[in-house]
């Protein structure tokens, strides 16, 4: 009997830890079941939210909202713009013992209207009136291209928000605060290798080529097609430079830009996709529209 009761209470003892077990099991599954319940609702609600009724997304800040793609089936019309007047004080007599060259001035656009079109269609005042310049140039250079400024603002809006990609701005030269550096062209990321033509020169990498500047070209682009505004050395850096390069390149071949064809051509050799293309599309027309 004494055995039995030494069993009994071995098998009490046994059984202690057991209870504590499954009692610590229990509370486990029941926390982990409300754990899953939550997550679960809380799942369900991200899923199942939508946003309030009637309200639409804003168009991010320095952005305009553009058209949808379905519904642009060629390029904007072309846009006209209002020249500055020429500087009287550029050309004068010469005097009695020398002779008098005056210096070229670059085209600009007129004060007043840069103004209105940067208030109306968001974009920043110092690259409207490098794209307006590339405009005055080719209208000289290569009127039958016919090149318009919102092909340029498209451009520059999809490639680098206005110059203001990297956080920086346009100065009041117009080279950015901060150069616009793309990634190494290495052939991953969708992108084609293409290795260092520059020496870093432009770009900082002597592995890799890199796009540059608010127009983002390529440094072998650039060395075909760079174009200095002002005279002197091209800058990739400065927007009236790069305007006038993306003017040069995007009017070569004898293009008509405002036909449907030669436009979508042109803008499938600055890059070489659909989307790139639909993009800068719209832009352009919303461009167009609100300066009008």
């Amino acid at each position: 009997m004494g055995r039995r009761r030494a069993t009994g209470t071995g098998r009490r003892r046994s059984r202690g830890p057991v209870i504590v077990v499954c009692v610590t099991l229990s509370l486990c599954l029941l926390v982990t079941g409300g754990v899953f319940y939550l997550v679960g609702r809380v799942s369900d609600a991200l899923n199942e939210w939508s946003p309030p009724a009637g309200q639409t997304a804003e168009p991010q800040a320095g952005t305009i909202e553009t058209p949808p793609h379905d519904q642009l089936t060629g390029p904007p019309d072309r846009s006209e713009l209002t020249a500055a007047a020429a500087d009287p004080d550029a050309s004068g007599e010469p005097g009695a013992d020398e002779r008098h060259t005056p210096e070229p001035t670059a085209p600009r656009a007129e004060g007043a209207w840069v103004e209105r079109v940067a208030e109306a269609t968001t974009i920043p005042s110092r690259a409207l009136e490098g794209y307006a310049s590339a405009q005055l140039v080719m209208a000289e250079d290569q009127p039958s291209c016919q090149l318009s400024w919102p092909t340029l603002a498209g451009i520059g809006m999809v490639e680098s928000i206005h110059g203001t990609y990297a956080g920086g701005e346009l100065g009041p030269d117009g080279t950015t605060t901060v150069d616009i550096i793309g990634i190494p062209l290495d052939g991953t990321n969708n992108t084609r290798a293409i290795p260092d033509t520059d020496g870093g020169r432009y770009d900082g990498d002597t592995e890799w080529d890199r796009a540059i500047g608010p127009m983002q070209f390529i440094p072998t682009t650039w060395g075909r097609w760079g174009a200095s505004l002002e005279g002197g050395d091209p800058d990739p850096h400065n927007i009236d430079d790069a305007a006038l390069a993306a003017a040069r390149y995007l009017c070569a071949e004898g293009r008509d830009l405002t036909d449907a064809a030669d436009w979508e051509a042109a803008i499938l050799e600055y890059n070489r996709s659909r989307e790139y293309v639909n993009d800068v599309l719209a832009y352009a027309h919303a461009y167009a529209d609100a300066s009008a």
